[in-house]
């Protein structure tokens, strides 16, 4: 009984090396494939009692029908599952295989980094994202090697596809209260962390294994209006409503508070009579646009100078 224990522990923690997941997000894996198995064989079943044929032509129909249905009931149970990213990616692969493309690019491996290696962790659409992809595309000495997102259906794992830049979706439970993914980051080399439009708060653990190595964006001018729910448009309606006259943007070194971490750099930006938490957003994201990516390289490349 004990060795089958171990044997089946033994295979899922091989899933969970494979897939690059926790436990919890492989146990919601694995149930989204029962479920989507059980939904193939009973949808598989009524088409097939609906087509008139028997012997070897019935077999051959249902092996298409339940190879045509699968994929399809996988990715439906994937969502309402939170997994779709990681069925995406999945079928994407199996369909790979077959016609001999690779569509996805694997995870790096350290040894394989001969740049700075940034993993971007975004929850929202990605446009910072995309600017900082976009300023380190072919740089010397700086690359983005990873995308990590806490949302399924967050734009930004479309932005990091689009520039074949690889995605991990992280789950809450590893992170907060797991070894927050920290063995796998260092796995593939991860050397910097860059916090665009990230809505979770960081472990103590992360920020330990990356001091001074993990650099956020504040879209206002901190102290102010920084801490726990302080982010996108409630920032905008509390510098509103505060009559402040000028915002802007922030952008610092992440510590174990909120918004606390050494101020790196800061951009400003008039609060005119008339603007509203949109039009005030409208300005703050020029200032992110503008600035975020080269102040990433500029503080990345002054740390390399005083290692060297």
């Amino acid at each position: 009984m004990f060795k089958h224990f171990y044997l089946v522990c033994g295979m899922f923690q091989k899933f969970q090396e494979k897939w690059k997941v926790g436990p919890v997000q492989l146990f919601i894996i694995l149930l989204t494939f029962a479920v989507g198995g059980t939904l193939t064989g009973m949808i598989g079943r009524r088409i097939m009692n609906l087509i008139p044929v028997d012997g070897i032509v019935w077999v051959i129909i249902y092996i298409i029908v339940m190879t045509l249905i699968w994929p399809l009931m996988v990715i439906l149970v994937s969502i309402p599952m939170g997994q779709f990213v990681f069925f995406r990616n999945y079928l994407g692969r199996i369909a790979a295989r077959f016609t001999g493309k690779q569509k996805n690019q694997p995870l790096p491996s350290a040894e394989k980094a001969s740049r700075v290696n940034l993993a971007i962790f975004a929850s929202g659409t990605g446009t910072n994202a995309r600017k900082i992809i976009e300023h380190f595309t072919n740089h010397p000495s700086i690359k983005v090697g990873l995308v990590v997102s806490n949302k399924p259906a967050a734009g930004v794992l479309d932005v990091a596809k689009d520039f074949g830049v690889p995605t991990f979706l992280i789950e809450k439970e590893e992170f907060f209260r797991g070894h927050s993914y920290i063995p796998l980051f260092r796995e593939i080399g991860i050397d910097f962390i860059i916090l665009a439009g990230f809505l979770w708060k960081i472990p103590p653990a992360l920020v330990a294994a990356y001091p001074s190595r993990m650099i956020n964006i504040h879209p206002a001018l901190l102290p102010k209006y920084g801490g726990k729910g302080m982010y996108g448009k409630f920032v905008h309606e509390a510098v509103i409503a505060a009559g402040e006259k000028e915002s802007g943007i922030t952008i610092h070194y992440v510590d174990e508070q909120y918004d606390h971490g050494a101020t790196i750099f800061q951009a400003t930006c008039p609060v005119e009579d008339g603007d509203t938490p949109e039009t005030l957003a409208e300005k703050i994201h020029s200032l992110e646009h503008a600035h975020f990516p080269q102040v990433i390289e500029e503080a990345i490349l002054s740390q390399l100078v005083k290692n060297h």
